[in-house]
């Protein structure tokens, strides 16, 4: 194999490198979730209440959604070593600050910057990017195994930060996890210096007769991604993030809700990279339109069926359901707009998607105050659904060939 064979789209490097973004996705992606499991003990390290000890979680979340715009920019330009190389060094940096820190609000505003906005936020997005831009016949399932790096991490991290938090304490947990990310990470992101020829072309399994190149847009194309990654995101937070509430409310316990959420999660990892399969046979238009479909069915199934059995049943068809949404508006951004623009596209995107679930969980929660159920929160998931089905629907009729008239994706 030649040189410049070598770095061809679905060669043997391009599958060493995507080794190695989902190495980087799964470490960096700590950063999301060590809030969640340090709730219980910055509470009462603090002295805050339970919304006080929440709010960490909140404000690493939102600095996730805000870095992953900026670092998707700088992947543009850059390439992808220099953002994942700063947060690396910033994961680093941010868990012994946090460690550090002597008053909560130091500690809020070191979660928000370091390990949120130049931290976390370098592995979703721009890693997804990234492998997009290495393959063509297998971009589909590429795009499925960098993003189910942030399930993965959700999966694997938890238990065990819990365990040294309960036997070293949060502080010294938090110095030992920022040393694994700077290890790894920093070193990791100089494996990915190779920055790839921009392929502008559609996948194959999405290409029109007659087209070589890009998939005709359309001046609202991008606009809808972004509103349909959101509303894609509301409808999908419902279940995620309140089916331990739901069932305790049913009287089955949190703890069944738990297991609830780790059997959808479980399958929802199967799915994205099933999912990926089936997106490089039939596109990531196809695939978002009939994950979407899907989602909604397993959504109103929520409602009549809440009996304990059941509910696992639907949980884990959730979980099936939902696993390709995502990776598929970035299939779709590839198929229409310029490689070199990949990075902060797919991250602005993706970056939606992320607020849908921070805004889905927090209007589950009103409309649950406000009617005392969970009938009306399912039922506006179902809502938000619908629509990115409708975006989705629309953006099949804009590229039939007979669809008023189209613009070439600009450069």
């Amino acid at each position: 194999m030649t040189t410049a064979s070598a770095y061809t789209p679905d060669s043997r490097y391009a599958w060493i490198r995507l080794t190695i973004s989902l190495v980087l996705a799964v470490v960096g992606g700590i950063g999301l979730w060590l809030a969640v499991v340090v709730l219980p003990t910055i509470q009462a390290e603090f002295g805050v209440d339970r919304a006080g000890a929440s709010f960490p979680y909140t404000a690493t979340f939102l600095g996730f959604a805000a870095g992953g715009f900026v670092m998707g920019k700088v992947a543009d330009k850059f390439g992808i070593t220099v953002p994942i190389t700063i947060a690396g060094a910033s994961l680093g940096i941010g868990f012994f600050l946090a460690a550090w820190s002597q008053s909560y609000w130091q500690f809020v505003i070191v979660q928000a910057m370091f390990i949120g906005f130049l931290g976390s936020a370098a592995t979703f997005g721009p890693l997804v990017a990234d492998a997009s831009q290495w393959f063509l016949k297998r971009r589909g399932i590429a795009i499925a195994i960098v993003a189910s790096g942030n399930y993965i991490a959700g999966t694997i991290w938890p238990p065990f930060m819990q365990a040294a938090i309960e036997q070293y304490g949060w502080r010294a947990t938090y110095m030992a996890i920022g040393v694994i990310c700077m290890v790894v990470m920093v070193p990791g992101a100089q494996l990915l210096r190779k920055r790839p020829h921009f392929h502008d072309t559609a996948s194959p399994a999405s290409r029109l007769a007659g087209h070589k190149g890009l998939l005709p847009s359309h001046p609202l194309l991008f606009p809808a991604l972004v509103l349909a990654g959101l509303s894609c995101c509301v409808a999908m937070s419902m279940p995620q993030v309140h089916i331990v509430a739901y069932c305790a409310d049913l009287g089955y316990g949190p703890a069944r809700g738990a297991e609830m959420l780790s059997l959808m999660l479980g399958f929802g990892v199967l799915s994205r990279l099933a999912s990926g399969l089936v997106a490089d046979k039939v596109g990531g238009l196809t695939t978002l339109i009939a994950g979407s479909f899907l989602q909604m069915l397993a959504l109103i199934a929520y409602i009549p069926f809440d009996g304990l059995a059941s509910l696992y049943v639907v949980s884990a068809i959730f979980g099936l359901s939902q696993g390709g949404i995502v990776p598929s508006y970035a299939l779709i951004i590839r198929d229409h707009f310029p490689a070199r623009e990949a990075g902060s596209r797919i991250s602005t995107v993706l970056t939606a998607t992320v607020l849908g679930m921070a805004l889905g969980g927090w209007m589950s929660g009103i409309i649950y105050d406000w009617t005392g159920s969970y009938t009306m929160a399912f039922l506006n998931g179902v809502a938000w659904n619908v629509l990115n089905l409708g975006i989705a629907l629309w953006i099949l009729y804009v590229r039939r060939p007979h669809a008023p008239p189209l613009s070439p994706a600009m450069a």
